[in-house]
């Protein structure tokens, strides 16, 4: 399996929303808020969400996730649109790992995240700035 790329998102792309997350038991609430920022509406439990929210909402998760695991607190999730998509970035403060594709691992060692967001996603990349590390994800405007 290739390598991420490693280059910023999108330049065009402008912030919509910004979510700050210290600890894994605020997944939850990054759920429901991407869900209403996606979609205008609240997040039903038992309800459909479409294709692409749903998509989206996984691969926060499981971004948010690792960062919150492998990373340094706090991390930040961003929603960023372009003009023809939407971009996931996720940060944290730990510079001194890269992310990684778990394609050695078996199946049930974990690690998986970063292969299910290259699967449900447009493209995915990560580069770090003097602070951060940022993972993020494209992902189609539905329709």
């Amino acid at each position: 399996m290739p390598e991420l790329q490693t280059s910023p998102p999108p330049p065009q792309a402008q912030e919509l929303h910004v979510w700050i997350l210290d600890d894994s038991t605020q997944l939850r609430h990054l759920r429901g808020a991407l869900h209403q920022a996606l979609t205008g509406h609240p997040l039903v439990a038992g309800g459909t969400v479409g294709d692409v929210p749903e998509r989206m909402i996984l691969v926060a998760t499981e971004l948010a996730t690792n960062a919150i695991v492998h990373g340094r607190p706090p991390t930040e999730i961003r929603l960023l649109r372009a003009d023809d998509c939407f971009v996931l970035d996720v940060a944290d403060h730990d510079l001194s790992t890269v992310p990684e594709l778990a394609d050695t691992r078996p199946q049930h060692a974990g690690g998986r995240g970063l292969q299910l967001a290259r699967s449900f996603s447009l493209q995915v990349g990560w580069y770090a700035t003097d602070t951060t590390k940022h993972i993020w994800a494209s992902f189609p405007l539905p329709n």
